[in-house]
């Protein structure tokens, strides 16, 4: 018999790394630190703290600094509103069933509305006036409810002090590092995504590759936020990094862009794929120069001057390499920075990534909330169940945190599932071990163990992270520990039968009112994506075109984790033609401002756009005549022996080739008949 797993090399614990390790045993301590520190302030419920500070387990400093920053603001808010709503309304039950179920509504509205912490502080202040409010229902004494409050504040607050101490004590990895890792990651990646989509063919990979691009830029933006919070450096360079996060999108425009001029071309140079693979092998090297690209780029230089198609491709292609080399000399002086030198790196300031979210899946998912708590409270009050606070509060706890990720049914099976193993689990802890330890010190000696163990699971089995994740938070609360400790065996078992319920709860309102499916949702960001391309072709747009590039990638990236591919991809192609179409425009508003004859004609392109489309589709007799006019106009300026005429076929032409791509969309006339974007792939 192979016996070689008994190896220590082989264990959980012989093949993890010494950052594994560090991880592990940091977040483990202040998890035990923040109970014992509990214990001496005498804090009514001290697992709490133990619970708090596993919560800000983020494996960077820049996370633990902006979760918790999150967390104390959502705990204050949550609080406080408990206090109020709990002070006032506990006399009538009704009342406070309809106050705290419309507070929980208006909080995961919010959640929903927003990202990042200001997302996770409206979800903290949600369930922590959850917890507080609905332990209070037996208590007569408004001063007492405010103690309870108080105490869950001062106990969220411990764990994160806590957490924050241990991280100063055993740091972790940069978020400097990882932020410029994975910029110049994202940079190189970039001249792959370029080498993917300069090819004739159609396939499946290419909607999967710009989707990708897409959203690890987005990702990226998160880090920065991170980064923010824990480098001083890093945060002088905020202006510098939110441009650059601006500029790879803008290439990966250019790129798309590209694309879409080399399939509508008839007549493309033979050596057009050698020349542009030679750019991108240029591109890979540190020290490329404007020079050797130039050199390149001779290769395929017009000779024609009345080749409009050519002279705007070459154009672009030129634009896109100094744009890349730009963004490459930014980048390494980033990574060359130092205190003395951050003042003298400059940027051009612009707004951060737009950061939009769904207001009417919003608001349904805070519909779904406000009606599970009232039907919660609603059995609460008429059955008088002893353990209906755990039950509701769980229920409270599902239908906020979950409303706001891609699959709340699944998170809810996973909580569920997670939940049963601690009941199980923490039975056989609490009544088989903690009832024989009457030392702290040796119930910190039997635990530390266990959630080192348990910390090293969720990083080396990364398919059952979030399940290792949700038994450590949820650890302490079903433990309990508290002095003097409680072995009630039927409070236990029925505190816990009532949180599986009212997690299991909160599953049966995401089945009955089930989020919006990945076909309306795409229906509905495309209906926007319309809504906001109109308002760039009016006179004075309520955005630049930096913000609506943002936004477009955006709302691109909010079916991300579909598995509708039709939705995925005609969220993905009205996104990218009307990006194209937007970046053609403003480029016609910059061209030859002063007064110039050639200027009605730019007009007139710009109007052939407007009643292309409305918010419903595209109307295609509009949109047939408009590509005709269109095709005309660059056919009949080509000849102009003006340059800046023929300049301005070879952007028309651009515009010709984006709004091609609409040909297969869904016309206006088909909306009523109720039917849908037709299957297809990306070109």
């Amino acid at each position: 018999m192979n016996f070689s797993w008994l190896e220590w090399k082989n264990t959980l614990w012989g093949r993890s790394t010494r950052g594994q390790w560090r991880y592990a045993l940091r977040n483990s301590i202040a998890m035990c630190l923040a109970l014992w520190i509990a214990f001496v302030l005498q804090l009514d419920e001290p697992y709490w703290a133990f619970t708090s500070a596993a919560v800000v387990s983020f494996p960077t400093v820049g996370g633990v600094i902006s979760k918790s920053i999150g967390r104390v603001f959502g705990s204050l808010l949550g609080a406080s509103a408990a206090v109020l709503i709990a002070g006032h309304c506990l006399n009538d039950p009704w009342l406070f069933t309809l106050f705290i179920a419309a507070w929980l509504g208006v909080c995961t509205y919010a959640s929903n509305l927003y990202q990042n912490n200001v997302s996770y502080a409206f979800a903290l202040a949600g369930y922590t006036a959850a917890i507080i409010a609905f332990s209070t229902v037996n208590v007569t004494d408004t001063g007492t409810i405010f103690d309870i409050a108080q105490a869950r504040v001062c106990e969220v607050i411990t764990g994160i002090l806590c957490g924050g101490f241990m991280m100063m004590v055993m740091p972790s990895t940069s978020d400097g590092d990882a932020l410029l890792t994975s910029l110049r990651k994202m940079h190189v990646q970039l001249l792959e995504h370029a080498q993917l989509l300069w090819r004739s063919e159609v396939t499946n990979q290419i909607r999967v590759s710009h989707e990708g691009v897409i959203n690890q830029i987005l990702t990226l933006n998160l880090l920065r936020i991170q980064a923010f919070w824990s480098h001083y450096r890093l945060r002088q360079q905020n202006n510098l990094l939110n441009y650059l996060l601006h500029q790879q999108l803008r290439l990966t425009s250019y790129i798309s862009s590209l694309r879409r001029m080399m399939l509508n071309w008839p007549n493309p140079p033979e050596n057009l794929n050698e020349v542009l693979a030679a750019l991108l092998d240029e591109l890979r090297k540190p020290n490329a120069s404007k020079y050797q690209l130039a050199k390149t780029l001779k290769n395929i230089r017009p000779v024609d001057p009345a080749d409009y198609r050519h002279h705007a491709f070459w154009q672009r292609l030129r634009d896109f390499c100094w744009l890349y080399l730009r963004n490459e000399r930014l980048l390494q002086q980033v990574e060359n920075a130092n205190v003395v030198s951050v003042d003298q790196i400059q940027a051009p300031k612009v707004s951060k990534l737009t950061r939009h979210a769904d207001v009417y899946e919003a608001a349904y998912s805070g519909f779904r909330t406000f009606l599970c708590i009232v039907v919660a409270c609603a059995y609460w009050i008429n059955t008088q169940w002893d353990s209906g606070a755990s039950g509701v509060t769980l229920a409270a706890i599902g239908c906020v945190l979950y409303s706001s990720t891609a699959s709340p049914i699944n998170s809810i099976n996973l909580l569920t599932k997670s939940l049963m193993l601690l009941f199980i689990g923490c039975f056989i802890i609490k009544f088989g071990v903690m009832v024989q330890i009457t030392d702290f010190w040796l119930f910190c000696a039997f635990i530390l163990p266990v959630l080192a163990t348990m910390q090293l699971c969720k990083l080396q089995y990364k398919a059952y992270a979030g399940l290792w994740g949700q038994l450590i938070v949820f650890s302490g609360s079903l433990l309990a520990v508290a002095n003097p400790p409680s072995f009630d065996y039927q409070s236990f078992i029925n505190d816990g039968l009532a949180e599986i319920a009212g997690v299991m709860l909160a599953g049966l309102f995401f089945q009955v009112l089930r989020p919006s499916s990945d076909s309306r949702k795409s229906r509905r960001q495309i209906r926007a994506l319309r809504r906001d391309f109109i308002d760039q072709l009016s006179r004075r747009p309520q955005m630049s075109h930096l913000q609506f590039e943002s936004l477009i990638y955006y709302r691109v990236n909010q079916l991300n984790q579909s598995k509708d591919q039709v939705s995925r991809t005609w969220l993905l192609r009205w996104g990218v033609v009307l990006l194209n179409c937007s970046h053609i425009v403003w480029q016609l508003r910059e061209w030859e401002t002063r007064s110039n004859p050639l200027s009605k004609v730019r007009d007139v392109c710009i109007h052939c756009l407007k009643g292309i489309m409305t918010e419903r589709g595209v109307s295609h007799p509009k949109l047939d005549a408009s590509l005709n006019e269109l095709q005309r106009i660059s056919e009949a300026l080509s000849k102009h022996p003006d340059a800046s005429a023929r300049e301005l076929a070879g952007v028309i032409w651009r515009l010709y080739c984006s709004l091609s791509q609409l040909q297969s969309a869904i016309n206006i006339e088909d909306v009523a008949a109720g039917a849908s974007e037709p299957a297809g792939k990306p070109a």
